[in-house]
């Protein structure tokens, strides 16, 4: 027995667990399918995506027992499962696979890993209900961090009735409800790039500041409730930007922004340097909007851009019990915020380092010709401030202009 390849896990030769197999995954469930003998002969790619820390998709041993040794082995070398998590789930169905074999209970033991052979005395076989459901840990991190889960375990029957296997789906405690309005306001895409960067790994990106000039200025002129409400407006503005232009959203800070432009997603250091680039102009451009819908004159909503590059940035995701989101560590994220602090006045600053990646064809609709652009160290500008003439006096900068029209 060779545990599957890790691409989707091929289909059940029962012609009736193959639909059901084909449906589930279709569906995007977390799911597996067992043949009548408790034989695992599918699992969906999702759950398999999720067993494997949203990394990668781990190898099924298929036609092994759910409860027998060589599953339990492979299934405890994920980072989702413990012993724990196999005991609790042979207590919810071993009534059903009690009732199932023909044995009895010493055909069970001949099929049960050993860790989980004490419990086989205390099951009592159950009828043959069509569908159970029981709660459970989820859990992540070779269980130091567990979360609930839901269990549905549904009898599979085919067109005469007759029972050809068994459906097991998990569902997040977390109601339906509630995943529905994150699902909701949230991007499918984005979701989709802070999966890849599952891992922290070193990821060569396009970064971006923004922050809020006069923040403290209009933040005391401002009741707290209005202020706020400006702040959550120039968030999901920002979010937004980044998120059209392909980036992945960074930690908000106040009333301020971060956001990365992987090679990776972006497909080469060109586009995420374009894409960088363009996203702070869309974000400039939706400030007119924004101050309108706040009660506010244009130019008390000015926020300042700095962009630049990094070549050696560990990028990774950060999840705990309150949030998830994406950040990056490395010297050029702390001289992208000097670059933004420097930008007084509404400017946006771009490091010769981001701009000089731009190939002729971005470079032209971006409105700009590298060639002709001069620059000038930070530590020289008007506006520089003492951070960053001590941090990064000799990065070279331009200011670029919005695209006319945009």
């Amino acid at each position: 027995m060779s545990p599957d390849e890790p691409e989707t896990c091929r289909l059940p030769e029962n012609a009736v667990l193959a639909e059901t197999a084909e449906a589930l995954n279709r569906a995007g469930l977390w799911a597996y399918v067992l043949d009548r003998e408790y034989r695992v002969v599918y699992m969906t790619d999702e759950l398999r995506r999720s067993n494997g820390g949203l990394i990668e998709m781990v190898r099924v041993p298929l036609g092994a027992h759910l409860f027998g040794t060589d599953f339990l082995d492979a299934a405890l070398g994920w980072p989702t499962w413990t012993l724990d998590t196999a005991r609790r789930m042979f207590a919810a169905m071993g009534p059903w696979v009690l009732a199932d074999a023909p044995g009895g209970s010493e055909q069970l033991r001949e099929s049960v890993d050993p860790r989980l052979l004490d419990m086989i005395d205390r099951l009592a076989p159950t009828d043959r209900a069509a569908a159970l459901a029981y709660k459970t840990d989820g859990s992540a991190m070779r269980g130091k961090v567990l979360y609930d889960l839901n269990v549905l375990v549904e009898r599979i029957r085919d067109a005469s009735g007759r029972t050809v296997g068994t459906n097991v789906l998990f569902t997040t405690a977390v109601g339906m409800s509630t995943i529905g309005v994150a699902a909701a306001i949230g991007d499918l895409g984005h979701f989709g790039r802070m999966q890849l960067v599952a891992r922290a790994e070193r990821r060569p990106a396009a970064v971006l500041f923004a922050d809020l000039e006069g923040s403290s200025a209009l933040a005391r002129r401002l009741s707290t409730a209005n202020y706020f409400t400006l702040i959550r407006r120039l968030a999901r503005a920002a979010d937004k930007c980044v998120i059209d232009a392909g980036g992945l959203v960074g930690r908000h800070a106040g009333d301020g922004a971060v956001a990365f432009f992987l090679v990776e997603t972006a497909g080469s250091e060109s586009a995420a340097a374009r894409a960088c680039i363009e996203a702070s102009r869309a974000l400039g451009a939706s400030l007119p909007g924004v101050a309108a819908r706040s009660g506010l004159q244009v130019e008390d909503v000015v926020l300042r851009f700095g962009l630049h590059w990094g070549s050696n940035l560990h990028v990774g995701n950060i999840s705990t019990l309150g949030r998830s989101e994406v950040t990056a560590l490395g010297d050029e994220v702390n001289q992208a915020a000097r670059i933004e602090a420097c930008a007084r006045g509404g400017r946006t600053l771009a490091s010769k380092d981001l701009v000089e990646r731009l190939a002729t064809t971005d470079a032209a609709a971006l409105g700009l010709d590298p060639h002709q652009i001069t620059y000038t160290s930070l530590g020289e500008l008007a506006t520089t401030t003492e951070k960053a003439r001590r941090d990064a006096p000799t990065i070279p900068v331009c200011e670029l202009p919005p695209l006319t029209g945009y």
